[in-house]
C-alpha cells in the first residue's frame, strides 16, 4: 500500500513539473512563420483597396464558366482511355 501511495504521488508530482515548464524563447517568436510565409507570398497587399472593376470577361460569361467550373467536379471527365491490343489474336496454328 505504502508502494502504490508512493508511486501515485511520484506520477503526480512528475506530471505538475512537467505542466509547469515554459517556453520563452519559443512563445516570444510564435506565428511569426505564418506571417512570414503569408507576407511572401502576398503580390499585392493594396489588392483590396482597389475599387477598379475587373476587365476582359463580362457578367455572363463567367457566370457560365463558373457553372461550368462546379459542374465538373458533379461527373468528372474520364482521365484516361483502356486500349487493348492484341485482344482476340490467337497465337499459334490453333
Amino acid at each position: 500500500m505504502l508502494r502504490a501511495l508512493t508511486a501515485l504521488v511520484f506520477a503526480a508530482s512528475s506530471i505538475a513539473t512537467g505542466c509547469a515548464t515554459t517556453t520563452p524563447n519559443l512563445d516570444a517568436k510564435f506565428g511569426h512563420a505564418v506571417t512570414a510565409a503569408r507576407a511572401l507570398q502576398t503580390i499585392n497587399p493594396d489588392a483590396s483597396r482597389n475599387t477598379d472593376p475587373v476587365a476582359g470577361i463580362d457578367g455572363e460569361s463567367a457566370g457560365h464558366s463558373i457553372d461550368r467550373y462546379h459542374d465538373s467536379f458533379k461527373t468528372p471527365p474520364s482521365t484516361f482511355s483502356v486500349i487493348n491490343i492484341g485482344e482476340g489474336i490467337s497465337s499459334g496454328g490453333q
